[in-house]
């Protein structure tokens, strides 16, 4: 159901013929970067955290990790990930398709600075064997992302 309604989704764009399907899982970072042939850096995941009892979707890239301080900063509580009951009935996705896209309006959408090093990424596209590749740039538009923020630890060279 989730990749039908975001294949529908750039569909809508003229873009549904860059949505990539696999015969093979790419549920997880590694497995999605297998899948597409890139590095697991440049799988841009989708991590779903509740904020005041709605959706945040934070994507970052694949080696990067969620800094608790940060993400306190930045919503003023502390990071709670969304159970798969939670994810299904708030975002629409399953786990291991999760992106930002084709999701209900009430989902905030953020991009972590850790994608930006990169040309393209490769974000899923709402099941466990699929991805699109965008820039940066069409990935903040076509995600209707609030904006970018400094969320994540552990992608920069000195953090490593």
């Amino acid at each position: 159901m989730s990749i039908t309604a975001v294949k529908s989704y750039f569909k809508e764009l003229g873009l549904e013929d860059r949505v990539l399907e696999f015969s093979v899982s790419s549920a997880t970072v590694a497995l999605a970067a297998q899948a597409v042939g890139c590095e697991e850096a440049r799988i841009a995941k989708t991590l779903s955290f509740l904020v005041d009892g709605h959706a945040v979707l934070i994507v970052t890239a694949g080696d990067a990790k969620i800094d608790n301080r940060k993400f306190k900063d930045q919503f003023h509580t502390k990071a709670k990930m969304l159970t798969a009951e939670e994810l299904a009935a708030l975002v629409g996705h399953a786990p291991g398709g999760v992106c930002p896209f084709a999701v209900p309006h009430t989902v905030e959408v953020w991009l972590d600075e850790s994608l930006r090093r990169f040309p393209t990424v490769f974000p899923a596209a709402g099941s466990d064997n699929s991805a699109i590749e965008l820039s940066c740039g069409e990935l903040e538009r076509f995600s209707c992302a609030r904006g970018w923020a400094d969320l994540c630890r552990g992608w920069r060279p000195e953090e490593q």
